[in-house]
C-alpha cells in the first residue's frame, strides 16, 4: 500500500529546488498546482500546509503555517509573505504582507507591501495599502484602506472591529473607502485609526488622518482629513419598518460610484507604474497578473451588487426608477474597456507624471515603496492630479446618467 500523500512527487520536486519542508508527509498539494510557479529560495512549508489552485504563485522567502495549518487556493504570494495559519482563497499578498493564526481571507483581497493582520481576521473583497495593520478578532470585508508611511506610522484597525457590509434588505452595496487611491498610492498621507470594539456601517468614506474613537460605530461620511470622531449610539425608538425604502439612495450610489472610480484609478496605477517593479522579482509577473485579476473581480463585485439592489427599487420613486433603468449603463462606465478609456482621458497628466517619475526615481531605492517615498513633493502632486482626473472623470460620467438621483449635487 502506498501511504504517500497526494502530490508527494511534487513535494519531492520542491525539496530538490530548495524549499524547506520539515514534514513532507503532512503536505497536500492539488493535482492542478504547477510547481514551476513556486520559488525555492527561502520558501518554508510547515506541517499542515495545503496548496491548491492552478493560478497559485509562491515567491521566494514565503513562509506558510508557522502557527497552524494553512490552506491557500489560487493565491498570488509575493516575496517574504508570511501566512501563519488559516484559509486564503483567490487573493494576493505582496512583499512582506503577513497574517496571523485563524485568518479567513476569501476571494477578492489584495494586501500590499507589509499590510498585516493579527489572529482571527476575516476579509473578503478587501484592499489594504502598504503598512495597514489589522488587530485581532476583526471582520473587515468590502473595504479599501490607505494611509500611513511606514510600519511605525500606519493606518490601523483596532481589535474586535466590524465593517457592517450587509443590510436588512439583503444588499451589499456597502463598500467603504478609508482614504483614497490618488493620494494613498503616494505613501505620504497621515494614517487613519479605527478604534477597537467599534464598527462602520458601509458604505462610508473617511479622510486621511482621521481618528475614530474606540467603541464608535461610524454611520456617516467624514470626508475631511484630520478629524476626531466619537460616534454615540442612536436614540432608541420603535416604529413601523418599511423594507426597500432607499431614502439614502443618492448617498449609497454615490459612495459606490466613488469606490468604483478609485478601483479604476488603482488599476491604472498598477498598469503604468507598478508593473515594472513586479518585473524585477522572481515570479513577479505572475503575481502582477494575479493582482490585476483581483482588481477586475473587485469591479465586477461592486457592479453585481449595484445591479442586484436596482432590482429591488420601488416603482413610485422617480430617482429609484431612473437608477433601476440605468444601473447597467452606470456600471458599464467602469468596465474593462470603459475603464481603459477613462485612463486615456487623463493621458496628458499621466505622461507628465510618468516622465517626471522616471527622471526623479532614486536609483538607490530598494523597491516599490522606497522608490515612491523618495519622490519629491512636486512629482507626487503630478501623480495625484493624474489619478484624480481619472476618478473625477468617471464620477462625472456616472453622474450624467443619473440626473434624478443627483449623485454629487455639484460637488465631488
Amino acid at each position: 500500500m502506498d501511504l504517500r500523500p497526494r502530490g508527494y512527487d511534487k513535494v519531492v520536486r520542491l525539496i530538490e529546488r530548495g524549499v524547506t519542508v520539515p514534514n513532507p508527509f503532512t503536505l497536500d498539494i492539488g493535482d492542478e498546482v504547477d510547481v514551476d510557479r513556486i520559488a525555492g529560495d527561502g520558501v518554508v512549508l510547515y506541517p499542515g500546509t495545503r496548496i491548491y489552485g492552478a493560478k497559485t504563485v509562491i515567491s521566494a522567502g514565503v513562509k506558510l503555517g508557522a502557527e497552524g495549518p494553512v490552506t491557500i487556493d489560487d493565491c498570488g504570494l509575493g516575496p517574504k509573505v508570511e501566512l501563519k495559519g488559516g484559509y486564503f482563497k483567490r487573493s494576493v499578498f505582496l512583499e512582506k504582507a503577513n497574517m496571523g493564526l485563524g485568518a479567513q481571507v476569501r476571494e477578492g483581497c489584495l494586501l500590499e507591501e507589509e499590510a498585516n493582520g493579527a489572529h482571527c481576521v476575516g476579509l473578503k473583497q478587501t484592499i489594504l495599502f502598504p503598512f495597514v495593520t489589522l488587530g485581532s478578532l476583526i471582520n473587515f470585508c468590502d473595504c479599501l484602506m490607505a494611509g500611513g508611511t511606514s510600519r511605525k506610522d500606519h493606518s490601523e484597525v483596532g481589535s474586535s472591529y466590524i465593517h457592517f457590509n450587509y443590510t436588512p434588505d439583503g444588499d451589499k452595496t456597502t463598500a467603504s473607502l478609508f482614504g483614497d487611491v490618488p493620494r494613498g498610492v503616494m505613501l505620504d498621507q497621515p494614517p487613519i485609526f479605527l478604534g477597537g470594539e467599534g464598527g462602520a456601517v458601509g458604505p462610508v468614506r473617511l479622510g486621511f488622518g482621521t481618528v475614530v474613537a474606540a467603541g464608535s460605530v461610524l454611520r456617516h461620511d467624514v470626508v475631511d482629513d484630520g478629524r476626531l470622531v466619537a460616534a454615540g449610539s442612536p436614540p432608541g425608538f420603535v416604529r413601523e419598518r418599511r423594507s426597500h425604502a432607499y431614502k439614502n439612495l443618492s448617498r449609497v450610489v454615490r459612495n459606490n460610484v466613488v469606490y468604483l472610480a478609485n478601483l479604476v484609478a488603482l488599476e491604472q496605477w498598477y498598469v503604468h507604474v507598478r508593473a515594472s517593479f513586479f518585473a524585477k522579482q522572481e515570479m513577479g509577473v505572475l503575481v502582477y497578473e494575479s493582482a490585476l485579476d483581483v482588481l477586475a473581480s473587485a469591479k465586477d463585485e461592486r457592479a453585481k451588487r449595484l445591479i442586484a439592489m436596482a432590482g429591488k427599487m420601488p416603482a413610485d420613486e422617480p430617482a429609484c426608477r431612473e437608477f433601476a433603468d440605468r444601473v447597467e449603463q452606470v456600471c458599464g462606465v467602469f468596465s474593462g474597456a470603459a475603464g481603459e478609456a477613462a485612463g486615456e482621458s487623463a493621458a496628458a497628466e499621466r505622461e507628465q507624471f510618468l516622465e517626471a517619475f522616471e527622471a526623479g526615481a532614486v536609483s538607490s531605492a530598494e523597491g516599490y515603496a522606497d522608490t515612491v517615498q523618495a519622490l519629491t513633493p512636486d512629482i507626487r502632486v503630478l501623480g495625484v492630479e493624474w489619478l484624480r482626473q481619472v476618478v473625477d472623470g468617471l464620477c462625472g460620467r456616472a453622474d450624467a446618467l443619473l440626473p434624478a438621483v443627483d449623485l454629487f449635487g455639484g460637488n465631488r
